[in-house]
């Protein structure tokens, strides 16, 4: 693996990028997939944190626009994220590694309760930390609760994982067949043009904290390892220049 720069990264990884080849729920080949690359992160000297959506199981906005109370709604999301933290605890430790799930709202009988310092010092002892449940905070979403974490524990990178999209396009390039892929921007950029790189609460956190910003696609061959190694994939946010 080529050397990096980063001793410390957060990934995000969308609910949706789970599913995988499955209509819904967990796409069991994702998770391993997912699992062995971590693991290769850590072989390399890298310590790494995940935060994971439930949008595979479970959207809190939807659930709200069919007239489910917004906060249930949110709260139900909430639990879905612990789901997929649970199955990726698993997929890690049979890969060798050893992985502390911290969530947000109390749930001791599965995870950790979520403690800024205990994480860091989870992952100075070479711990993979997942961290479930969001923020704990109703109306916000896992984009918000990655950011805010990665600042928490000084992450040196945000690796955002999405679901079969490879970066940040000046349009939907599913809708937009003449949408130009950045292949870096700075974070102001990216807030000028209204680019749907996360929404904005944790936009405004990575801006605020010059926090960098790597978007690119999960399925993507050795994505992970490549993200991590600084190889050109996907779209850059960062403060300064290309080579921040």
């Amino acid at each position: 693996m080529p050397t990096t720069k980063y001793k410390r990264i957060l990934l995000k990884l969308s609910g949706e990028a789970l599913l995988g080849q499955v209509a819904f729920g967990i796409d069991e080949n994702i998770v391993k997939m997912v699992a062995r690359q971590i693991k290769d992160v850590r072989d390399a000297g890298v310590e790494a944190a995940i935060v994971v959506g439930g949008g595979n199981i479970w959207r809190g906005a939807d659930a709200a626009d069919t007239g489910m109370d917004r906060v249930a709604a949110d709260y139900a999301g909430m639990l879905a994220t612990v789901i997929n933290a649970l199955a990726l605890h698993d997929a890690l430790e049979k890969e060798g590694l050893t992985c502390r799930t911290q969530s947000a709202i109390p749930i001791q009988s599965v995870a950790e309760p979520y403690i800024r310092l205990r994480a860091i010092r989870h992952l100075e002892k070479g711990r993979v930390v997942i961290f479930a449940a969001g923020t704990g905070n109703p109306y916000m979403t896992t984009d918000t609760a990655a950011a805010l974490r990665s600042i928490e524990i000084k992450a040196d990178v945000l690796l955002m994982a999405k679901n079969k999209v490879d970066g940040v396009y000046t349009a939907d390039p599913q809708k937009d067949p003449t949408a130009r892929k950045f292949e870096h921007l700075n974070h102001r950029q990216a807030l000028n043009l209204g680019l749907q790189v996360m929404d904005a609460t944790a936009f405004s956190l990575c801006m605020e904290n010059n926090l960098p910003i790597v978007v690119f696609d999960l399925h993507a061959p050795n994505s992970i390892l490549r993200a991590v190694a600084k190889e050109p994939i996907g779209t850059i946010v960062s403060s300064g220049g290309a080579n921040d």
